[in-house]
């Protein structure tokens, strides 16, 4: 069973959000997959991540060469790189959590249909036997609610 974290964006964007968590995941030694449900949401992310002053090596899908890459961004849930964490972004979801050691499932609070879609994500991963958590954005950082 995989340690799953729902993150409740409600101070950043995704795109704000994501690259210090991402940082964080290549600090503790490990690789990341970030899955996003189109390409184009893909495609938003790695421009985003190219646009940090802190480079974060990374490749998409459409790029190859996933072996190469610490985070590997993809609309497919398939861990080419070896990835023990795993980000679901734009409300991606898979039901395939149970391959990872982590999954961090960041949502937009700002979003009603996102907001939404996280709880019945909630649901679905503790009814499955998942050790689930909620952190949510405080002026200070990720604060954990439950």
């Amino acid at each position: 069973m995989a340690e799953i974290g729902f993150y409740h964006l409600t101070r950043s964007t995704l795109e704000q959000a994501l690259p210090r968590l991402l940082a964080r995941t290549l600090a503790a030694g490990q690789r990341a997959l970030v899955l996003t449900p189109t390409e184009a949401e893909r495609d938003a992310l790695n421009d985003a991540l190219w646009q940090q002053p802190e480079w974060l090596p990374h490749g998409t899908s459409a790029d190859g060469d996933a072996d190469l890459q610490p985070i590997w961004l993809s609309t497919e849930p398939e861990a080419l790189n070896g990835a023990r964490f795993l980000f679901l972004t734009h409300d991606a979801a898979t039901e395939r959590l149970s391959e990872f050691d982590r999954v961090f499932d960041l949502f937009d609070g700002n979003s009603e249909s996102s907001l939404h879609a996280a709880r019945q994500r909630w649901k679905a991963a503790r009814d499955s036997g998942h050790a689930v958590t909620y952190w949510q954005q405080t002026e200070r950082g990720w604060q954990q609610k439950a």
